[in-house]
């Protein structure tokens, strides 16, 4: 029987909530939300690790933050596992590409992809002067090296004077053709056109935007610029100190006092994320043309969220929903679910994207891997759920925090200070109302806490004494017990 083909569409930052078919009341998402329609989407999927690197660890490899060991950001580790997703497919008879984002070390590392057209975005770490000249982004990285053919060799994506991590915005200086979203569509109808016709292919587009600089085409912008634009969700538990203190820094984590840069910031969000919904719709149209789209399985996931001012704060690594609940969508000419269209509540994770492409190719899924193939439940072949919980965690010095999360509601606990937070998501999506001090909450608080004490036992931070958490164990980018201690690396 003919393999079918698969492509994996992978966004950079986009929030859960940023689709039109997830009732998003001002982003405009035709062609993803055609997917939605046609497919299913997942409307309670999370990111267990909430930045870049510690995601794509649990998305290429389906194991846990504790498995894998990445639990914060941090650059120039190598990355070396024995299963990875595209090797599994490699091994399973399939050509795998992936054009874009990779994140990993060193930045040519295939991990088991037969090619790789790499763009990482702007990464400070590989832009050092002391880095090794073949790791430097400006030769290691083909859209770079190709901007500066194109373009000239002092061309860059900061040539619009925004930064990779903040909240400014502004229209693409350049040509629409030389925008990073629209190199990553370019370099992926090429692969079409010249895949072996005899190989099923996997095809992972890994479009870094919506992540900053908001910068896409002027005609984007000017879709958002006169529209009243819902504010962000600020709980009534929140204060504005830290907005007061780092408001008017270009790259805080709280995103601008400012009421207009912050208008501005949501303007430059959105027209990033309708410039990448139409560069995968150009994607989509070319499957069909080139007769690929019956034969074709389409899964579409982001790695984390964006904040984008909800409770005064930006960018992403917090237990937020802004942050870490993330869009999952399975569709294409080659996925037939029961019910097209459908929306599920089960709880799934990035963990969860590797096994359950291994069987949509029909491939062996690793006994290493630890998330679950979703693809039967999406088919509506079975009711049986993943699981009923998920542990997230982030370490990120004051603000380190570990949460569980289910359909209903999530825990919070901030291992530093030991601040907690309880929220009722089915009464409270917004995370609006704190309810850690409600009486009528104590026992499904223990309940949850005491989740998060099992899980937390035995971890190296030394988290849990006697049977409770333990506040300002030092924080911890990467478990010892995976890489070994730093001075070792």
């Amino acid at each position: 029987m003919k393999k079918k083909n698969i492509l994996l569409l992978m966004t950079d930052q986009l929030r859960g909530d940023c689709l039109g078919c997830a009732g998003h009341p001002d982003v405009k998402t035709p062609y993803l939300d055609t997917l939605a329609s046609k497919g299913v989407r997942f409307e309670n999927a999370y990111t267990a690790c909430p930045s870049c690197i510690p995601a794509r660890a649990a998305l290429h490899t389906g194991l846990t933050q504790e498995s894998h060991g990445r639990i914060g950001y941090a650059d120039g580790v190598r990355w070396d596992y024995p299963h990875t997703m595209a090797g599994e497919l490699t091994k399973a008879g399939y050509y795998t590409q992936c054009v874009g984002k990779m994140h990993v070390d060193p930045l040519r590392n295939y991990l088991g992809f037969c090619n790789v057209e790499l763009h990482d975005g702007y990464l400070h770490y590989y832009r050092d002067p002391s880095i090794a000249y073949r790791e430097n982004q400006k030769v290691a990285d083909d859209y770079f090296y190709w901007l500066q053919k194109e373009k000239g060799i002092g061309c860059d994506v900061t040539d619009t004077g925004m930064e990779c991590n903040s909240w400014l915005a502004r229209p693409w200086i350049y040509e629409e053709k030389y925008h990073p979203t629209n190199w990553v569509t370019d370099r992926c109808l090429d692969f079409l056109r010249r895949r072996d016709p005899d190989m099923p292919f996997f095809l992972m587009a890994s479009y870094l935007r919506p992540h900053p600089p908001f910068d896409a085409p002027q005609c984007y912008f000017d879709m958002y610029e006169n529209k009243k634009l819902t504010p962000p969700a600020v709980g009534d538990w929140c204060d504005d100190s830290a907005l007061k203190k780092k408001g008017r820094i270009f790259d805080s984590d709280t995103g601008p006092i400012d009421p207009e840069l912050l208008r501005q910031m949501q303007v430059g969000y959105y027209a990033c994320v309708t410039h990448l919904d139409h560069q995968i719709g150009r994607l989509l149209q070319a499957l069909i043309e080139n007769k690929l789209y019956d034969d074709t399985l389409i899964l579409f996931v982001s790695d984390h969220g964006e904040l984008l001012g909800d409770h005064h704060l930006f960018r992403k690594s917090r237990a937020y929903q802004g942050a870490s609940r993330i869009p999952f969508i399975v569709s294409g000419g080659a996925f037939h679910p029961e019910e097209p269209g459908s929306v599920l509540t089960d709880l799934v994770e990035l963990r969860d994207v590797m096994p359950t492409l291994l069987e949509a190719a029909g491939a062996p899924i690793p006994d290493s891997v630890e998330g679950v193939s979703v693809l039967k439940r999406a088919l509506g072949q079975t009711e049986e759920k993943a699981r009923a919980w998920i542990h997230g965690e982030h370490s990120q010095g004051e603000v380190s925090s570990h949460w569980i999360v289910t359909e209903t509601d999530k825990f919070i606990w901030y291992s530093q200070t030991g601040k907690e937070h309880y929220f009722r998501l089915d009464e409270d999506p917004k995370e609006l109302h704190d309810r850690i001090t409600d009486p009528s909450c104590a026992a499904r608080i223990e309940e949850l806490r005491a989740i998060l004490i099992r899980q937390l036992s035995g971890r190296e931070e030394g988290f849990v004494k006697d049977g409770r958490l333990v506040t300002g164990c030092e924080p911890k980018a990467l478990l010892e017990s995976v890489f070994g201690r730093a001075s070792d690396r």
